[in-house]
């Protein structure tokens, strides 16, 4: 986070891009905020007046915006979350930058490494708190992932591979998601569902040392889902990376877009002492259950390990519904509050920032400069 903010009772919420027809503010965001001490949600802005009114009906939110700019200038709102698509979070998180309000934005923070570095660097200025939604870094499992590697249970890590699909990328697309067609809009198989998955390796593991790249777009050519209409794609659709990270470990990452019927998510880690698998049945897998494994050198065959109830940060409530895409996002905004009000324990890691944004948007422009170019490039320096 880039700083922390005077304590309230209740952290007041204004989500921009919240509408009454759905989207991932009212799939996510809404249902992980209900329930969860801390927060209110107080405000929502929309494309419209009428539109803002509608949401506001539906999901009992007192006020409503017609513009991002009028929800960041409000007395009413200490937290703009902002669920918008890629292309316009420049437009609409810097008005509540400059209002000095604390800023949670979704994932990837611009369309590119500039307009990340330009959010991030008018936080810096402004002195405000920032979040980032890289939510697989909050999941339980994940915590408990990270927590076991660092104690040792596969030994000295040796290897790392991660097989997914993206979802985004496959042989069909429809009106809503028509725009992440082109390469240039910023919501991309790389970005999103590769920006995730990878951002959580690096959270467990550690960052890459160097690494090579291919990306490829093997469907310039996808069909709309009910009219037929075939539509020019430049976005990749497949995406294999290998290096070294920094700790000396092998790492192989290959992600392909649409689904699979064989495997959607399976991550290895693979030790010395052991070895630990995360499996998922989605392709969007940090949006859903997750499956932990483990076994030992003595142990012989994997059995799965529960996640102990410490990494649940009290939210039993979603013990239960872990599935639901809002279950980490939760976790997020738990751990974020916790953050805000100066309750985390000293040793714990709050939520990743503007900064860690622009790190991860750095690291993914440098794959495809290793996969432009053919050659391998380090990214030791690559942190700001």
């Amino acid at each position: 986070m880039t700083s922390t903010s005077p304590h309230r009772e209740l952290i007041r919420v204004g989500v921009v891009g919240l509408s009454a027809s759905g989207g991932w503010a009212a799939t996510a965001h809404v249902p992980a905020l209900a329930g969860l001490d801390g927060y209110e949600l107080r405000a929502l802005s929309a494309s419209s007046a009428e539109s803002a009114r509608a949401a506001g009906e539906k999901y009992a939110v007192p006020l409503a915006f017609a513009s991002a700019e009028e929800l960041a200038r409000s007395e009413e709102v200490d937290l703009v979350v902002v669920t918008v698509k890629v292309p316009h979070h420049l437009e609409l998180i810097r008005p509540a930058l400059e209002a000095g309000k604390m800023v949670f934005s979704e994932w990837p923070l611009g369309a590119d490494l500039a307009q990340a570095e330009e959010l991030a660097d008018l936080a810096h200025r402004r002195g405000v708190l920032t979040a980032v939604g890289l939510q697989a870094r909050s999941a339980p499992p994940l915590r408990y992932l990270r927590d076991l590697v660092a104690d040792g249970y596969v030994g000295r890590v040796l290897s790392t591979s991660m097989l997914g699909s993206g979802w985004i990328g496959g042989a069909t697309y429809d009106d809503t998601y028509a725009y992440i067609l082109d390469v240039t809009s910023g919501a991309t198989l790389l970005s999103i569902p590769f920006g995730h998955s990878v951002d959580a390796l690096t959270m467990v593991l550690g960052e890459f040392r160097e690494l090579s790249a291919l990306i490829e777009n093997l469907r310039p050519e996808v069909v709309h889902v009910t009219s037929g209409a075939v539509a020019a794609k430049s976005a990749e659709d497949q995406i294999a990376v290998t290096g070294v990270l920094e700790s000396g470990a092998v790492a192989a990452v290959h992600f392909r877009g649409g689904t699979s019927r064989a495997t959607a998510f399976h991550w290895e880690i693979n030790g010395t002492e052991g070895d630990l698998v995360v499996k998922a049945d989605q392709a969007l897998w940090f949006q859903g259950r997750l499956r932990l494994y483990g076994a030992r050198v003595e142990e012989g065959a994997l059995t799965e390990l529960p996640v102990p109830v410490r990494y649940q940060r009290s939210l039993t409530q979603w013990t239960e519904r872990s599935a639901e895409p809002a279950c980490n996002v939760a976790h997020e905004y738990a751990l974020l509050r916790d953050q805000i009000t100066g309750c985390l324990a000293p040793d714990e890691e709050g939520v990743p920032d503007f900064r860690h944004a622009v790190r991860r948007h750095r690291m993914l422009e440098r794959i495809r400069e290793a996969a432009r170019t053919g050659r391998k490039v380090t990214l030791t320096e690559q942190g700001v």
